[in-house]
Parts: C-alpha cells; structure tokens; sequence
C-alpha cells in the first residue's frame, strides 16, 4: 500500500470509528464488524457483517456506514458488502471493545 493509500485508510478507520450501532456503546471498527477495506484509486470497498442476520439495523446500518465514508474527499465511490463468513463472534472485538463492555 503506497502513502497515499495508507492515509485514505487512516481516514476511512477514522470515519469507520463515529458510526455506532444503536445497541452497543461501541464504534463498528473497533467491534469488529468490518472485515476488509480495499482502496482501488478513488473507489473503496468495505466488507462488513453484523452482529446477527437477524439485527434490527441490518438495512440502515450499511447505508450509514456508506454515507459516513462517502464524505471523505478522496473518494469518489463507495460500496459496502455484507458477509456472514466468518461469523462475527465476541473475538472480534478490540481489546478496547471487551474493557468498555466490561468483558
């Protein structure tokens, strides 16, 4: 990843960092529930899951994550996938996650 590369990324973790989800008092990023960010000149793509297929925001809650990235200036395009593989489990979280939810 060139330096270029690298501080789109740092802006995307970032934004990635203000979305939460309504349930829990921590940010998506550091949940765990995105899987993989690739960065192909002005477009990125995210691979993110939820905690359940069965989660309340399932359908607004990759529109929001979009819309957060899509206001980085760099970007041009912006598309969010879905997985359940693997599925998102407590390991996934961040250390900082487990203290803030006291686990």
């Amino acid at each position: 990843m060139n330096e270029q590369d690298t501080k789109l990324m740092d802006k995307i973790v970032e934004k990635l960092k203000t979305v939460y989800d309504p349930e829990i008092p921590v940010d998506i990023y550091e949940l765990g529930l995105i899987y993989d960010v690739k960065i192909d000149g002005k477009k990125a793509s995210l691979d993110m899951t939820l905690t359940s297929p069965h989660c309340p925001v399932a359908e607004t809650l990759p529109m929001q994550v979009r819309r957060t990235i899509e206001e980085i200036d760099e970007l041009e395009e912006v598309e969010v996938k879905i997985v359940w593989e693997p599925p998102w489990d407590k390991t996934k979280m961040s250390e900082a996650a487990r203290l803030e939810l006291g686990l």
